[in-house]
This record gives C-alpha cells, sequence and structure tokens, in this order.
C-alpha cells in the first residue's frame, strides 16, 4: 500500500497546518522545466502542498511509475496503461505534437521498407516514440534500446543504421549531419488527421485533494505562459547545452493551448492511440483511460 507524505508545519497563530508533500517527476528538459517555474520560483500559492522536484530521463520516471514512486510524474502515454491503476491523468502537462512529434533519422535516406531491414537505436521500450514506431514499421521489428542523449552520436559513428530521436534531437539532427526518415507525428496525422500524444503528467490515485492539486499544476503552466521570458530563463538550465532559440523553439512545440488542458481534441488523440495499440494486443489488461476532477 502506498502512503503520501504528511508534514506538518506552524502557523502563525500557533496551529498546525499539515503540509502534504508532493515529489513530482518531470523529464530533464526545457519544457518540462518551463511547465514546472511558477511553483520553483513561489509564483503560484501551493495551497497546502510542499513540492519537490525531480528531473530526469524519460524511460527512468517511467520505470519508476511502474512501482509507484512519485505522487505526480511524467510519464510516456504508452506506459500509462501499465500504470492506470496507480495512477489517473492530469487533464493538463501533456507534450502533444500536431502535424510533428519523434523522428526517425539515418547518415542517409532510407525508405520505409528499409527501415525494416536494419537496426534502429530507440530511446526506450516504455516511451510512446517506440509504441508509434511499432504501428509504421509493425512488430517486432529490430531495434536496440539507448539512453535518448547517446542515440545520435550512435547513428552519426555508424554504430546504428538509424535512430528515433526524441526531445531536442528532433532539431538537432541535421547539424550532425543525419537525415530524416520518417516523422513519426506527420504519419500520425495523415492517418488520424488527429495531433500526437507523448508525455502526459499523472498524479498517484492516492494524494489527498487531488482535484485541488491538479488546479495548482495547472495555475504553474498558465502562469509560465503568461510570464514566458521568466519562465524560459529558468528552463534553459535544463537545455543541455542547447542554443537559447532552438531550446525556445522547443518550448513553443510542446508547451501550448493543449497543454493547459487536452479540450475534446486532445483526449480524442489519447483515445484513439490507446485504442489502436491495445487492439494490437500491445497491452494484457483492458486499458481505462481516467482524468483528475473526472
Amino acid at each position: 500500500m502506498l502512503a503520501t507524505q504528511n508534514r506538518d508545519s506552524a502557523t502563525a497563530g500557533g496551529t498546525r497546518l499539515v503540509l502534504v508533500l508532493v515529489r513530482v517527476g518531470h523529464s530533464a528538459d526545457p519544457d518540462d522545466a518551463f511547465m514546472a517555474w511558477a511553483l520553483v520560483s513561489g509564483r503560484v500559492d501551493p495551497r497546502g502542498f510542499e513540492f519537490e522536484f525531480v528531473a530526469e530521463d524519460i524511460q527512468v520516471l517511467n520505470e519508476w511509475a511502474l512501482e509507484g514512486k512519485l505522487e505526480v510524474t511524467a510519464l510516456s502515454l504508452a506506459t500509462y496503461p501499465l500504470v492506470q491503476d496507480l495512477y489517473a491523468l492530469l487533464p493538463h502537462g501533456a507534450s502533444i505534437g500536431s502535424g510533428y512529434g519523434p523522428i526517425v533519422v539515418a547518415r542517409e535516406a532510407l525508405s520505409p521498407e528499409e527501415l525494416h531491414g536494419v537496426e534502429i537505436a530507440v530511446p526506450g521500450r516504455l516511451t510512446t516514440a517506440f509504441l508509434v514506431l511499432g504501428m509504421v514499421l509493425g512488430r517486432p521489428f529490430a531495434h536496440r534500446a539507448l539512453a535518448f542523449d547517446r542515440i545520435l552520436d550512435e547513428v552519426k559513428s555508424g554504430h546504428a543504421d538509424a535512430g528515433l530521436l526524441i526531445h531536442e534531437g528532433q532539431l538537432t539532427y541535421a547539424d550532425e549531419g543525419l537525415v530524416k526518415v520518417l516523422d513519426l507525428g506527420e504519419w500520425w496525422l495523415l492517418e488520424t488527421g488527429l495531433p500526437l500524444p507523448l508525455g502526459v503528467n499523472v498524479a498517484r490515485r492516492d494524494v489527498p485533494r487531488l482535484d485541488e492539486l491538479s488546479t495548482v499544476l495547472r495555475e504553474s503552466i498558465e502562469t509560465g505562459l503568461a510570464n514566458r521570458e521568466e519562465a524560459t530563463q529558468y528552463a534553459l538550465g535544463f537545455a543541455r547545452n542547447l542554443a537559447p532559440k532552438t531550446a525556445d523553439r522547443f518550448i513553443e512545440m510542446y508547451v501550448n493551448d493543449l497543454t493547459c488542458d487536452y479540450g475534446d481534441e486532445g483526449r480524442q488523440a489519447v483515445a484513439e492511440l490507446l485504442r489502436r495499440a491495445e487492439a494490437s494486443g500491445v497491452y494484457q489488461q483492458p486499458v481505462r483511460i481516467e482524468f483528475v476532477g473526472t
């Protein structure tokens, strides 16, 4: 049984206020850091929650979620059905690309048919990028899992024939002399007419006052968007030597209106992606999509 940690804090009147400790896992990228800025900087009322932010690789966060390690965490949508009994989806904080998304790169142009015959370096088997690439190529396909930030060099050096890029690699591959072979966001849009939901935020079901927690986290995103320059300056600390303009472009790609609220289109995209994955036998139990507050 998972337990949420509470802490006593003395108020000015001498009474005791119980603070709920919420550890928030986010990927060590500028877009997730941008969304956290307002809480980190004290620009949002935490409403009795005490936040501790943990920046980690998305594959690590996916693995931690299988154990319910954090109260709130970023997560690959592909992993959500595996943790749906422990976590509920937050109605905000998602990384959704409309017509763009993870890409497959190589040293030279390859046709989709040629991709079937090569080994592809991938950023983890729990990522949404891996799930969608399997939809395009069919399963199984030859692959090797690596840390996402090693994939560009692996392809460039010739140790991998092709690589599946997430995060900022989507913007920097050409600087390394590589070519784009396949854009999963483009493929998904042509296939479904929908944006591609990649990362989501989830909250553990045993956390007290989930609706109020959701409101605080949404306000952090909205405050960042309303104070874009300050939030971006903070986010640049997670940019892994990206040029400021490139980091800002990456933030624009994945912190947008659909991040503040999925809306009907975003929720439809989530349902369609997981429906297709379930129908193809990816998950052993029925997928249950459940948002906090609904």
